[in-house]
């Protein structure tokens, strides 16, 4: 039998209305935002709602150490949680979400793969509900306020040689990697060598994975290390100003994203940092919601048992709470 590419897979589905997913977790359409007909963000209402509701069980996915085009661990979480539900089992898969950059690259999506998919795929790895997007507005306007700080006198002294905080875009460019900017007559700044990262290594996503809400990922963002003084002293995102602006940015980006499986079974999709610089996990208010709403919820970190598990293990699951019940 020749399995048919994914794409081929996916576009054949037959996608339940989102409505329906979120009716099978309880969910009426109050709790829900919808981003069309497929996906929707869940409201902080419902974990907060659910505080004294037991836990599911939750359920690790982790690999070996993945090769450069992965290893399988995406598939192996959905196709985990729909065999959970061709058992009757109350499920939801949570996953990260895909980084726009890899999507065009070796790596491709991340999806998962033949029939065992999250849908709808090409929304997902494209834009989704654009997350990613207000993380790099969210870092890049710091970016633009420190930046508009110095030009303006450089109150708190920055050291423009120990400036940290760089800028992000969601789609690689090699040449982008070192640079000199602020260059130009009077009013093009104060030149200085910086650099952009993929948006996914930003300290916001980070923040935005670990944060339980809106305040705490306001409070997170006010803690930045954005560059260090002439005396050697770290100057705070929260001495810049501007932490609200980025919290108003971020203030749809806290909510997951409810989405199904090819096999209709529901799928949270939030949070994605990654983990070899951050701890590489599914966002913290993704699974605490899902553990409220379900029996059972798979979880994939990201990278390998030496290093997404790890940190979530020791990260993620002592910031949030978490107890997880078994590692496949």
């Amino acid at each position: 039998m020749t399995i048919p590419p994914d794409i081929e897979i996916a576009q054949s589905a037959e996608l339940k209305p989102i409505t329906e997913i979120a009716a099978s977790l309880g969910l009426t359409d109050d709790d829900i935002e919808m981003y069309g007909k497929y996906k929707a963000k869940i409201k902080p209402e419902v974990l907060r709602s659910r505080q004294d509701k037991p836990d599911g069980k939750l359920i690790v996915v982790t690999a070996v150490t993945p090769t450069k085009t992965g290893e399988g661990k995406t598939t192996m979480a959905v196709g985990l949680a729909q065999a959970l539900g061709q058992l009757g089992k109350k499920n939801i898969v949570v996953l990260r979400q895909p980084s726009l950059g890899p999507v065009f690259g070796i790596k491709g999506g991340a999806a998962g793969g033949g029939y065992a998919q999250v849908l709808p795929m090409e929304d997902i790895n494209i834009h989704f509900t654009g997350d990613l997007h207000a993380i790099t507005c969210a870092h890049d306007l710091l970016t633009s306020l420190m930046e508009n700080h110095i030009y303006r006198g450089n109150e708190l002294d920055i050291d423009i040689k120990n400036v940290m905080w760089k800028r992000v875009l969601d789609i690689e460019s090699r040449f982008l990697r070192s640079m000199v900017v602020g260059l130009g007559d009077k009013f093009g700044g104060v030149p200085y060598e910086t650099s952009f990262e993929i948006t996914t290594a930003s300290e916001i996503a980070a923040i935005h994975a670990i944060s339980k809400d809106l305040m705490d990922c306001k409070q997170r963002m006010g803690e930045i290390t954005v560059a260090y003084n002439s005396k050697g002293d770290a100057v705070k995102a929260k001495e810049i100003g501007g932490v609200g602006a980025m919290a108003i940015l971020m203030k749809e980006a806290v909510k997951p994203n409810l989405v199904q499986t090819l096999e209709n079974t529901p799928a949270i999709i939030h949070g994605g940092p990654f983990a070899n610089i951050a701890h590489g996990c599914p966002s913290l208010a993704a699974i605490k919601t899902a553990l409220k709403l379900t029996d059972y919820v798979v979880v994939e970190p990201g990278f390998g048992a030496d290093l997404g598990m790890e940190k979530f293990m020791n990260i993620a699951s002592r910031a949030g709470g978490l107890k997880p019940s078994v590692v496949v």
